[in-house]
């Protein structure tokens, strides 16, 4: 009798330890998030997939799809700061209400000009800048949104779990992509992308504003001093400072798989589009990999932080001369890992480093650096790609990372070190 009873704890201890890794989803609001979100991303990474391919297709040019992309994330550079400003000053969930609706329609309208055959090449750079222009504002709302919903305790898993659900449907988006594409053409995958976008609205709609962990209500002053203290905070944030400088620095010359991977599949692997859709499904199992190994972990460090950014940046350059595709596809999945390793580690240590009522801000410099460099990283890879060839660009590319890195070590360690009591 003693010994069932010593199993079935065992049992329990062992079923509880297992759900410690979704803690915040026993929160009704979160978990309408997550799964909505979870529907939307995939249909995102579909879209993401077929407009990258539908250019390589039109254009055979590495440099337009450079472009295309700086020209959908060019707004979120330009502008991601006042988006900041607006995600800390509205309710984000009736925010993010209106920017996924506009997102619908952006994704609508390009599957309409597709499947009628109008389809043209600016068409694409300005829906993609249109896109662009909504990202200002959803994604630091986005980024900022799942903490209103979660107990503090909560925080750090909310933000593993939304990785998590990011790279699910990095996953499942481009395999599916990839599907649709070779057997019913790249319209119905941005259809699919549209109808996508209905089941976080419908999620948002559904939820509880009494559920929220409200923050606290701060005094309304001018947008520009809004912006002001938000960035002064953050220079005077080691910590903040350090992450920043990291994120920056990968987020431009490492984070451009958007690019880097149609690049790699049309030059250098010669694969077609269901083999493109394979490179970013191994990227996404490891980042999904990733996000589980987070979800679980404790210990979120400055120290795992660098550990993930060094790994992914050596990771780069051992892709830059792969020309084998089996061999390209495992260095993608450990690539993913550990770049989910030290983003999710990023951004958990900034959500939990600032007040709330600046977390808004906050996040939106993270979305500047991290997602908002992207044009200039495209922009990067694309013309070198083209002058002196895709896997030369690359390992330029993280060669520039390590140093980046290299720097952000120092400043921390000098910074931190003259804080220390004598």
């Amino acid at each position: 009798m003693k010994a069932t009873n010593a199993t079935s704890l065992s049992l329990q201890l062992r079923l509880a330890k297992l759900g410690a890794g979704f803690n915040a989803l026993r929160y009704r609001n979160y978990r309408l998030y997550w799964v909505g979100q979870l529907i939307s991303i995939i249909g995102t990474w579909m879209q993401s997939t077929a407009q990258a391919w539908l250019v390589f297709q039109m254009t055979g040019s590495a440099f337009s799809l450079g472009l295309v992309t700086t020209l959908q994330f060019l707004p979120v550079m330009l502008f991601s700061l006042i988006g900041g400003v607006i995600a800390d000053r509205l309710p984000k969930r009736r925010l993010m209400m209106i920017t996924q609706s506009l997102l619908l329609i952006q994704a609508a309208i390009f599957g309409g000009l597709v499947a009628s055959g109008a389809i043209q090449i600016w068409h694409i750079y300005l829906l993609a800048a249109l896109q662009g222009m909504v990202n200002v504002v959803d994604n630091p709302a986005r980024q900022a949104f799942p903490i209103e919903l979660v107990a503090r305790e909560d925080t750090g898993n909310a933000v593993a779990l939304n990785s998590m659900l990011f790279n699910g449907a990095r996953i499942i988006g481009p395999a599916i992509a990839g599907i649709v594409i070779a057997t019913a053409g790249v319209a119905p995958a941005l259809f699919l992308n549209a109808v996508s976008f209905v089941a976080v609205i419908f999620a948002l709609a559904m939820m509880n504003p009494k559920g929220f962990y409200v923050r606290p209500v701060r005094q309304k002053q001018a947008a520009l001093s809004d912006l002001v203290e938000g960035l002064s905070y953050a220079r005077r944030s080691t910590v903040v400072l350090t992450i920043l400088i990291v994120i920056g620095v990968i987020g431009t010359f490492g984070y451009n798989f958007s690019t880097v991977l149609p690049l790699i599949g049309g030059f250098v692997l010669h694969t077609g589009a269901a083999g493109f859709g394979a490179l970013s499904t191994a990227l996404g199992i490891g980042s999904f990999a990733g996000a589980l190994f987070v979800a679980y972990a404790r210990n979120i460090s400055i120290r795992r932080l660098f550990i993930g950014s060094t790994a992914f940046s050596l990771l780069l350059g051992a892709l830059s001369l792969s020309n084998a595709f089996i061999l390209s596809e495992g260095i993608l999945i450990v690539l993913g890992f550990a770049g989910i390793l030290f983003t999710t580690t990023a951004n958990t240590l900034l959500q939990t480093s600032v007040p709330d009522e600046l977390r808004g801000r906050i996040m939106s410099l993270y979305v500047l650096l991290f997602i908002g460099s992207t044009p200039i990283g495209a922009f990067l890879t694309g013309t070198l790609a083209t002058a002196i060839g895709v896997q030369a660009a690359l390992a330029i590319e993280a060669g520039v990372c390590i140093i980046g890195l290299a720097i952000a070590l120092v400043y921390y360690r000098t910074h931190i070190a003259r804080t220390q009591p004598s």
